[in-house]
């Protein structure tokens, strides 16, 4: 249960384009401890609990533990959560073997977008898209956890 993914930002919405699925998700975290975060989320009519331990130094790869949970359940823990509901569309699109997940950010991080490839390797070769921009992988400003707590409109440039 070893999640290997790097973070990208994004230079255009060709991606939408290119996406064969999207989906709104609404997300909370019920611990942002930089060791270990418990989060919850629901994505339409599906829910789930999961607990994410620390990165390594270079922010690819951290332990992921993940469990489905009834939706209604996840309501309920939503209003649990720390302060920070995140809400944002995801797209999915295929590059060759892999599949990037776009997350545009709506309400306190509107504005801003990133892509993530998971990876069976650190080193692992993938295609980028014309449409990936800068890599911001280990950036922690870029966690989930993190803009809940530190949305990106409040970034100053």
């Amino acid at each position: 249960m070893i999640e290997i993914e790097r973070k990208f930002l994004i230079n255009s919405v060709a991606y939408k384009e290119e996406a064969f699925t999207h989906e709104n998700i609404a997300q909370g975290f019920l611990n942002t401890h930089p060791a270990r975060t418990v989060r919850v989320r629901i994505t339409g009519d599906t829910a789930f609990l999961t607990i994410k331990g620390k990165s390594n130094t270079a922010g690819t790869t951290r332990f992921e533990w993940e469990s489905k949970i009834k939706v209604e359940d996840a309501q309920e823990l939503l209003k649990l959560c720390e302060e920070g509901i995140l809400v944002k569309t995801r797209y999915k699109v295929k590059v060759e073997n892999h599949i990037f997940e776009v997350d545009e950010f709506h309400g306190a991080n509107e504005g801003l977008t990133v892509a993530e490839v998971e990876l069976k390797e650190e080193g692992e070769a993938f295609k980028k898209p014309v449409w990936l921009g800068t890599e911001v992988t280990g950036d922690i400003r870029y966690y989930n956890s993190q803009l809940s707590k530190k949305p990106y409109k409040n970034w100053k440039s």
